[in-house]
Formats: structure tokens, sequence, C-alpha cells
């Protein structure tokens, strides 16, 4: 248990700490400071700087996509625009939860990586798979011109990422607990607003 404890203090201290000043900024005694440990414990637990993000980024995305799977499968049998409000409040709810390590995250998607390269082939595949099948399911007998379905997935999408790489223009707004809450809910809704709109073109 008390490794347990101790793990994820290194964790919760490296998210905390790539979000401030960036995973190549970060060194590992920074890290070990901040939690309160050992500089043998990163290596101990996760081999290091770069084992310790794998294994965040990894654990971020699994049980991201294992709530997707959750709200997808719980709400099988509702109409397919409920299906995609609450799919749409299940992401937001989830990466403003893990706020920090969200907006790291999406930073380092803009770059060409290979640590890119292997959550898309991984994990930004499958996210992809579910948002878009659920959205183009809500869409469903709706006569849109072209290809302006696509367009309008590349508007959803963009929505569900934009308050994490503007996170500067929100982080005087949403301080602790309560205000995250207030605002999943509002952001949600507005998002739900535009669907509303788009769903009864």
């Amino acid at each position: 248990m008390k490794k347990n404890l101790s793990k994820q203090k290194v964790i919760h201290a490296a998210s905390t700490l790539f979000f401030q000043k960036g995973f190549h900024g970060t060194s590992v005694r920074d890290i070990a400071e901040k939690a309160k440990v050992n500089v043998s414990s990163v290596s101990y637990y996760f081999n290091g700087k770069q084992g310790l993000l794998e294994y965040a980024v990894t654990a971020y995305y699994e049980e991201y996509l294992e709530k997707v799977e959750e709200c997808l499968k719980v709400t099988e049998n509702q109409s397919a625009i409920e299906r995609l409000n609450k799919l749409i409040f299940t992401i937001i709810q989830y990466k403003q939860s893990k706020l920090q390590l969200t907006c790291f995250i999406q930073r380092e998607l803009t770059l060409d990586s290979i640590f890119v390269r292997e959550m898309t082939v991984t994990y930004l595949a499958k996210e992809n798979y579910y948002i878009r099948s659920t959205f183009f399911s809500a869409l469903e007998g709706k006569k849109l011109p072209g290809d302006q379905k696509d367009y309008l997935l590349l508007q959803l999408k963009g929505m569900l990422i934009t308050p994490y790489i503007l996170h500067n223009e929100w982080k005087d707004r949403v301080i602790g607990e309560y205000s995250r809450e207030v605002f999943v809910k509002k952001y949600v809704a507005t998002i739900q607003k535009w669907l509303k709109f788009i769903v009864g073109i």
C-alpha cells in the first residue's frame, strides 16, 4: 500500500511539473523533490523520466477510454443525440478531472514525435472512432452537402480539446473543485446548444 501511495505521489508531482515546465524542462530530481521521495524511487517505479511519462500517459488514456466505453454501453438503448450528449459530458468531465495532465498531453500532441505517433496508433485512433461513429449516428438522416459532416466533426473535436490547448485563457476562472464542476456543466451545455442547432439543420 505504501509503495502504491509513493507511486501516485510521483505521478501527481510529474503531472504538475510537466504541465508547468514541460517534459524536457523537468528533471528527475525536480519530480522527486516535489513528490518528497528519493530520486532512486523514480527509477525504481518507472525506470526513469521517460518511463514515468509513458506510464502516466498510458494510465490516463486507458482510464479515459474505459469511461468512454462504459458511457456508450450504458446509453446503447438511448437516442443517438442523447448518447452523443452523454459522451461529450463524459469526455469533458474526465479531461477536467485530470486538468494538468490533459493540458500537457494536448500540448505534446501538437509536436511530431515518436511519442505522438505511438499515441496516435494506440489510443487516439480508438478515441476518434468512438467520437466519429457516435456523432455520425446523431447526424443520420440529415441531408448535408458534400463533406460537411467531416467539417462538423472537426468542429466538435476542436471544442473537446480547446479548453486544454488554450488553458491560459481560463486559468483564473477555473480554480478549485467547485468551479471545475461549474465549468464542465456550462461548457458541455454550450457544446450541446451547438449540437442542437446542427442536428436541427
